[in-house]
């Protein structure tokens, strides 16, 4: 199986995974508004051996299969304020 993969526009660390290159038909019109003008970056191959950083390669394939893309959002970001109370208040 191979995928597309692109980058949003607007959204830092942010990426869609469709079936096949340009081709957005499964994605629902409101997600690519937000997404933004998919910038294009690589085909790639799924294969079962295949690890990828931040993406369960299973998940990725099913939901190719079932739905026809991919949304990988970006990592939250760590509060470090809340982190330091915490750590303070343990002590």
């Amino acid at each position: 199986m191979l995928c597309a993969v692109y980058k949003s526009n607007r959204k830092q660390e942010t990426y869609l995974y469709v079936e096949g290159r340009d081709d957005f038909s499964r994605v629902p019109e409101a997600l690519l508004k937000t997404f933004g003008t998919p910038v294009f970056l690589m085909i790639m191959p799924l294969k079962k051996e295949r690890e990828l950083a931040r993406v369960d390669i299973n998940k990725l394939r099913l939901e190719l299969q079932t739905k026809g893309y991919y949304l990988q959002l970006a990592p939250p970001v760590d509060n470090l304020l809340k982190a330091h109370l915490l750590q303070n208040k343990a002590q």
